[in-house]
């Protein structure tokens, strides 16, 4: 069994705190799925690398081929981990620009585990008041935990720190990739594809291709 998982970092330096909690997140949930007899394989994408083209796409309508590229490898991933720096109390420009141009059905249904950076504790809430609305209107199944780092938390040891809340995280992830069977249920083979966000979307927008035109809808509403 395989779950690909794109995890997408904007931050702007190098190094960046942004992209080192990404990539904590990351190894702690591939390491989860380990454990659950699952390989993952982790695509990793620097939106600071596409700036110019993300900017361009914004006005422009289309994406050129590096920027398409990454649109499609997100497409094709099972799950999203999505972190941020945090600019005036929110997301940062370049991250949200990124999710403008993308199609919003990309993320219909998809788990997304997100998390962002910050100067100070004080800017934590920036995961509730606007981060989760986003994947929320993006209509992806974002996961309860998200975690926030700023610098006090690096390095700390308590039951409570930085590790715990990436640890929990990433169980709660890995529990959606690779649900547990009922007991008595056969196990899912390997390879198989498992839960897929993308098949459902395709499944819900061919019911609604097949949906009755509104005129017959509205006589079967009088008929009764």
């Amino acid at each position: 069994m395989q779950r690909t998982v794109i995890v997408i970092s904007a931050g702007l330096g190098v190094p960046s705190s942004t992209r080192m909690l990404a990539d904590q997140m990351a190894a702690a949930v591939q390491a989860r799925l380990a454990g659950l007899g699952t390989e993952t394989v982790l695509d990793v994408v620097d939106l600071r690398d596409y700036a110019t083209d993300i900017a361009n796409t914004m006005v422009s309508g289309y994406a050129g081929p590096a920027l398409a590229g990454v649109i499609e490898r997100v497409a094709n991933a099972d799950a999203m981990i999505a972190v941020t720096p945090t600019f005036s109390a929110s997301y940062s420009g370049l991250f949200k620009s990124f999710f403008d141009v993308l199609d919003p059905k990309f993320l219909d249904g998809m788990p997304v585990l997100f998390g962002a950076t910050g100067g100070s504790s004080r800017h934590s809430l920036v995961l509730e008041m606007a981060i989760r609305p986003l994947f929320s209107y993006l209509r992806a199944r974002t996961m309860p935990t998200a975690v926030y780092a700023s610098p006090e938390d690096w390095g700390q040891a308590d039951g409570d720190g930085l590790d715990h809340r990436i640890a929990q995280a990433a169980a709660e992830l890995a529990a959606v990739l690779v649900p547990a069977a009922p007991a008595g249920a056969t196990p899912t083979p390997a390879g198989s594809a498992g839960p897929n966000h993308k098949a459902k979307r395709l499944a819900r927008e061919s019911a609604e291709m097949t949906s009755l035109p509104f005129e017959q809808l509205l006589a079967q509403t009088q008929a009764r």
